[in-house]
């Protein structure tokens, strides 16, 4: 099966080359029309050539200049570098989408290449000493382009490339994994849902690199990370029924904060649930979160769930924790976000 236009590499940006353009609104490529200078024999799409990314820029911003917003979203476009002119499938996106990617160009060569690497940071045992797994964690590489993760996903939304960059993350995770821990040491891995429009197929590449890097599926945890409202929970009930079918194990994060809440978590009965840190922090002190983790510890009991209490930075908090009978914990007390997994001697105990 072919990749769709959402999870397919858009071409990295070459110094020379051709811009394409077309809308569906006549008015919008007439105007379009009378700005270049070149002419093309297929009559629904308008060219432009450019010889520098200086050049590059100053075509996207004249065309910005000249067009309303809502103008602009009727706007598709893409580019054709000097050695790739087939023009047989070409992937367009719209032109706000188009200039995020033209003026960021670095982070386009970033996603594209997977110019990036994973850390991890442990998650231990409350009842008993040792690892438990880790977290993966996206990070620059040592030798390239040099970014804050932060900035490179929100690069990915607005330049329409979310779907891409999750996907390769959660591959690069894999492969990383895959050489580094030994098996039965849980592998936790970030994904959007909203980067997923159908589990079957956008997860097929994950499934494959699985089965490429020789990891046990039952060490995998996926774990849906969402700052957006979960709207469609039937839809995030699918993409975790998916996993779980290929023997995948699923879990919430940042429960008690946000849109992660208590009917939620009974609604989709995920393996695991992490206990946002906003909760943890100085629960040792606060009558009020006490309350709600219990309350929260008695759900995940009932309904068969393993807990893991995230952003411990303090023995207290971990010791409240492990006193409700807690059995993860995560957080900067045990350990902070590294390229290499802990040994047994440096694990903290209770």
């Amino acid at each position: 099966m072919t990749e769709c236009q959402r999870c397919s590499q858009f071409p990295d940006l070459e110094s020379e080359g051709d811009l394409l353009f077309q809308s569906k609104n006549p008015k919008v490529m007439e105007l379009l029309g009378g700005l270049s200078s070149e002419k093309m024999e297929r009559q629904n799409t308008v060219l432009f050539r450019y010889k520098s990314y200086n050049q590059l820029e100053e075509i996207m911003r004249e065309i910005e200049e000249s067009f309303a917003n809502e103008e602009l979203d009727q706007v598709f476009g893409t580019y054709l570098s000097n050695s790739n002119k087939d023009m047989r499938f070409v992937n367009m996106t719209s032109f706000p989408m188009l200039h995020e990617r033209i003026k960021n160009r670095d982070y386009l060569t970033i996603i594209n290449q997977r110019m990036f690497t994973q850390h991890m940071q442990p998650i231990v045992h409350l009842q008993k000493e040792g690892v438990f797994g880790y977290e993966f964690l996206l990070r620059q590489m040592p030798q390239g382009f040099s970014f804050y993760p932060g900035e490179l996903f929100s690069f990915s939304q607005r330049a329409g490339l979310q779907s891409n960059l999750d996907s390769q993350a959660r591959i690069a995770s894999i492969e990383v994994s895959s050489k580094i821990l030994k098996r039965g040491i849980k592998r936790f891995i970030n994904f959007l849902p909203s980067s997923i429009y159908d589990p079957t197929h956008c997860l097929k590449s994950t499934f494959q690199a699985v089965e490429a890097y020789n990891v046990d599926p039952n060490d995998l945890v996926f774990e849906v990370v969402e700052t957006e409202k979960i709207d469609n929970i039937d839809h995030l009930k699918n993409i975790f029924q998916t996993y779980q079918d290929h023997g995948i194990n699923v879990a919430l994060d940042d429960l008690g904060s946000g849109y992660a809440t208590l009917d939620v978590l009974k609604e989709l009965k995920p393996n695991y649930a992490k206990i946002d840190r906003g909760l943890i922090d100085y629960c040792d002190q606060n009558k009020e979160k006490q309350s709600r983790i219990k309350a929260i510890v008695e759900i995940a009991q009932d309904h068969g769930m393993i807990l893991l209490a995230e952003g411990i930075e303090r023995i207290e908090e971990a010791e409240f924790c492990q006193q409700l009978g807690i059995p993860l914990a995560q957080g900067y007390y045990f350990g902070k976000p590294s390229e290499e997994p802990l040994v047994q001697d440096q694990v903290l105990s209770l």
